[in-house]
């Protein structure tokens, strides 16, 4: 996971720590009304923002109830998140 943690429900990326960050995956459909919240962040690794995928800094999450509005987010998503495709092993 590129250097951070990740926690994954239900074999589906939930959040991740990342330097000091945390990355979270939450609805599209509420994305671009969440970027709009202090501390909330496109998440950009390849030069274009993927919608649905969020970073948080210090300021999105200094006060429990604000970690906890991210992290609820993220787990009511999960259900409806795809799982990515396993990778298959070499070993035969």
């Amino acid at each position: 996971m590129m250097g951070g943690l990740l926690f994954m429900v239900d074999d589906k990326m939930y959040v991740a720590v990342m330097k000091e960050e945390i990355m979270a995956r939450i609805n599209p459909n509420i994305y671009d009304e969440s970027i709009e919240k202090e501390g909330c962040n496109k998440m950009n690794f390849t030069g274009k923002p993927m919608k649905g995928f969020v970073f948080l800094s210090e300021e999105a999450v200094d006060l429990d109830d604000d970690l906890n509005y991210w992290l609820q987010l993220a787990l009511d998503f999960n259900p409806l998140a795809k799982a990515s495709k396993k990778i298959k092993s070499s070993k035969n």
